[in-house]
């Protein structure tokens, strides 16, 4: 039985939720983060019978995860360089980061005539930058890059390795940022309880035609191969569906212009989209 509840869909507002897969233990894969290796490891993932979005409950205390431990124990002391080195030197072909930014500069071209006309960079925002695979691409694009993490070796690692301006915070409190032509979220906005109000700050920061890309972990795919997908892994707290994404933009003030479903060459299940705020 179910031994944890939610009261209410963040973005349906559903009040019914179904038990999808309960863990006991971290499953097959996920790494043993210093939270859910020294505690009774308990979680559950709920599925809102509304939107089909899901969420992943538990009490393990993650306080101050992203600022340290989250880089040191997926990635050790000196393991940003070593994976930044490896995941750039993929195959194109295997590579999720080179779909993702050409899929990105598809849309920007059809999107953004500032540049052009004032005959300058665009300019991209990477939210949670981590490795910085993306902003080296888009650097290598002719884009003028911006990292912010909350972790200093992240950003010491965007400065001194791809070579960009960097910003060490929180997005949700950091002030003075941009206007920029793109703001991007890959994968970042599953890992904070509060995906609306992170993605509605984003407007802000954007030019006038600016627009924001978000890429998520899709659960409806993934849910159809058990509790060992990666997409269901603790760090998650929300694994979305396509109606979840979409209500999602429209409750953080953004009018959702594209949503693609796709498996990536790594395997991960993926939904990304393309907003412009209203």
């Amino acid at each position: 039985m179910s031994g944890m509840h939610l009261s209410e869909c963040p973005f349906c507002n559903g009040e019914r939720f179904s038990t999808v897969f309960v863990y006991e233990a971290p499953p097959r894969g996920e790494v043993r983060f210093e939270f859910s290796g020294t505690s009774r490891y308990h979680r559950e993932v709920l599925r809102c019978e509304g939107c089909g979005h899901f969420q992943s409950l538990h009490a393990m205390d993650t306080a101050g995860f992203y600022e340290q431990q989250y880089v040191s124990t997926t990635y050790g002391a000196d393991g940003l360089r070593r994976a930044f080195d490896r995941i750039t030197a993929l195959d194109p072909a295997n590579s999720d980061n080179v779909g993702r930014v050409g899929r990105i500069l598809d849309f920007a071209r059809g999107r953004l005539t500032a540049p052009q006309a004032e005959n300058r960079q665009p300019t991209v925002l990477d939210v949670g930058s981590g490795l910085c695979v993306f902003l080296h691409r888009m650097k290598e694009a002719g884009w003028r890059c911006t990292a912010l993490d909350p972790d200093g070796r992240a950003v010491a690692h965007a400065r001194e390795v791809v070579g960009i301006e960097a910003v060490c915070g929180d997005f949700l409190s950091a002030n003075r940022l941009g206007p920029f032509d793109l703001i991007a979220f890959n994968k970042v906005l599953e890992h904070v309880q509060n995906p609306v109000g992170m993605l509605a700050r984003s407007a802000m920061h954007l030019s006038k035609d600016g627009f924001v890309y978000v890429e998520l972990p899709d659960g409806e795919m993934a849910v159809q191969e058990g509790p060992e997908r990666e997409e269901f892994f603790i760090e998650h707290h929300h694994i979305f569906s396509a109606a979840s994404l979409a209500m999602l933009g429209a409750r953080a003030g953004f009018s959702v212009r594209v949503i693609e479903r796709l498996r990536e060459p790594s395997s991960k299940y993926t939904l990304r989209a393309f907003m412009v705020a209203i």
